[in-house]
């Protein structure tokens, strides 16, 4: 996210138009926006905007604002609550029926119905479609026939969905799962209309879903524009005419232009800013906790990182890491030392445990040096920090974190940076298993539970599971805690499988993420969702 005087004739002389026409906004020299246009700061996201294929920040953003689904996160407390599920019954943990609400449709006015979300969550599952969200359709029974490991599908469709009529379908999960329903906000989950799979090359250019906005135009580097759904059946319809995502690739930029009166809304207050940032904003800034983890990864599938003994390296590495002082200096308390692997935000009844991490997230130059000799020390001498550059001030904290980790074992070039462009190419490096040192992994939740924290980052072979970290044991704590209807039973086993994370650090947790952004005295009713993301739909304009 980004902003300053943007410079239009860069961004619109290298942009690769991905759907319609390029917008006016972008290329045409005009102001942008409109009356009652909201103009927000971006990042071109990762993927096409398919529900099941984004599992990025980014293009996260819009699916919330195109889609609704069964279930969606209450914008204050972060609860589930139903949208378009008017009940979802079981009695076992295993068998669910989901019944739906009457009088919702797309956007093109095609009635959502049970096949609807059916038939998309199959096209999700599918290994032939190659979505990166399959793996949350593992749990439904037939997934393994669809998505086997290796070779070939064996069928096409789940066997664990049946459509029964146009207001009912029915789950069986392979196993218990008592949480199941509360996940069903996640936009992976969202429904699909006809025209997704009689038409997917056009309907990727211009996607149509059934929530408060609908896409008109998006230019890759320079700007998606999203308009009002007018004739929206939902309760929480937009309170502006649209809102226009502005692609920056240095926030500094974007924080520039919303001073100026060129922007009216940043969500990722530049580093360098926090320390004006109430003077320049005044109550028009706004800090808070988000459920989100900024954490550093080791490729596992390195052997060099996978080894025995390497687990001593790794911990090591993380003593070396002052967190206090990096968070206090660079980040004036908008970030606090991670001691865990979740958030704060899910509170103890959702699982967070302050200290699970133990003395391996406390700062101790001496220990980290003892540790990683005994450990055969670093790999070739050296560890690397990457990460994308283009948002979220990363380049500042890797120099930091790279900083401490030298002057700790003090060695000149123990850690280096190797910053990346752009989001997308990073994504890119990271999915394709290219790295060969640590790198960055923010996590920000899909849904306010600790499972999913550890089950898409740590479970063998799952979504967002970039390190190719793998334990047995680790994975039997998860089906475990999963098959639990007792909720504390539930966090207890979740919480187990944590104390593995510490023994084997397969990743670094830094420090867990406030939600922070910054608006134009054009906006009123501007809020942050416990995710970070801004309430779009909610937002006035005038």
């Amino acid at each position: 996210m980004r902003g300053g005087r943007r410079a239009k004739w860069a961004v619109c002389a290298t942009a690769t138009t991905l759907a319609v026409a390029l917008v006016a906004s972008g290329c045409g020299g005009g102001g942008g926006g409109g009356a009652g246009v909201v103009r927000a700061s971006w990042g071109d996201p990762q993927n096409p905007l398919e529900p099941a294929n984004t599992n990025e920040v980014q293009g996260g953003k819009v699916l919330a604002m195109i889609f609704r689904g069964l279930k969606e996160y209450d914008p204050k407390t972060g609860a589930a609550k139903n949208v378009l599920a008017e009940k979802i019954d079981t009695s076992d943990q295993q068998n669910f029926t989901v019944t739906l609400k009457d009088g919702w449709t797309f956007s093109n006015g095609e009635k959502v119905t049970a096949k609807s979300f059916v038939d998309a969550w199959n096209y999700a599952a599918l290994v032939d479609n190659k979505q990166n969200n399959a793996p949350f359709f593992a749990t439904i029974e037939g997934y393994d026939e669809v998505h086997p490991d290796s070779g070939s599908a064996k069928a096409k469709t789940m066997s664990g969905l049946v459509v029964k009529d146009d207001r009912t379908f029915t789950v069986k999960l392979n196993q218990k799962f008592s949480t199941w329903p509360q996940t069903l906000g996640y936009q992976a989950f969202s429904p699909l209309p006809r025209a997704f799979f009689d038409d997917h090359d056009n309907w990727l250019k211009k996607p149509v879903g059934n929530g408060p906005y609908m896409v008109d135009s998006y230019a890759k580097g320079s700007a998606l524009n999203l308009k009002k759904w007018e004739g929206y059946p939902g309760d929480d319809k937009a309170q502006n005419e649209g809102v226009e995502l502005r692609v920056y690739t240095d926030n500094n930029t974007a924080y520039t232009d919303l001073q100026a009166g060129n922007l009216d809304l940043v969500d990722d207050v530049p580093a360098a800013q926090l320390k004006n940032v109430k003077n320049d904003l005044g109550d028009r800034y706004i800090n808070q906790p988000a459920g989100i983890i900024q954490t550093v990864v080791f490729p596992m599938y390195d052997a060099k990182w996978s080894k025995a003994g390497m687990e001593k390296v790794r911990k090591g590495i993380s003593m070396a890491i002052n967190r206090k002082e990096i968070t206090e200096q660079i980040y004036q308390k908008t970030r606090t030392p991670a001691t865990d692997w979740s958030s704060p935000v899910l509170k103890s009844e959702g699982g967070y445990k302050e200290g699970v991490c133990g003395d391996a997230c406390d700062f101790d130059a001496a220990r980290a040096k003892k540790l990683i000799q005994e450990g055969g020390g670093l790999p070739g001498g050296q560890v690397t920090i990457t990460s994308n550059v283009d948002t979220g001030s990363h380049r500042v904290w890797m120099d930091a974190v790279c900083n401490s980790i030298n002057n700790a074992l003090a060695m000149d070039k123990a850690c280096v940076v190797n910053p990346v462009g752009t989001f997308a190419d990073f994504r890119n490096q990271i999915s394709q298993h290219r790295m060969t040192g640590m790198f960055r992994s923010g996590w920000q939740m899909d849904y306010p539970l600790i499972q999913n924290f550890l089950q898409p980052l740590y479970y063998s072979n799952a979504s967002s599971n970039y390190g190719k970290f793998s334990d047995p044991d680790f994975d039997k704590l998860v089906d475990e805690a999963n098959a639990e209807s007792d909720q504390e039973k539930a966090v207890g086993k979740f919480q187990d499988a944590e104390k593995i994370l510490a023994e084997q650090m397969p990743a670094i947790p830094l420090w867990y993420q406030n939600g922070s952004a910054g608006y134009s005295a054009n906006l009123s009713d501007v809020m942050l969702n416990p995710f970070s993301v801004p309430v779009y739909d909610r937002i006035k304009v005038g």
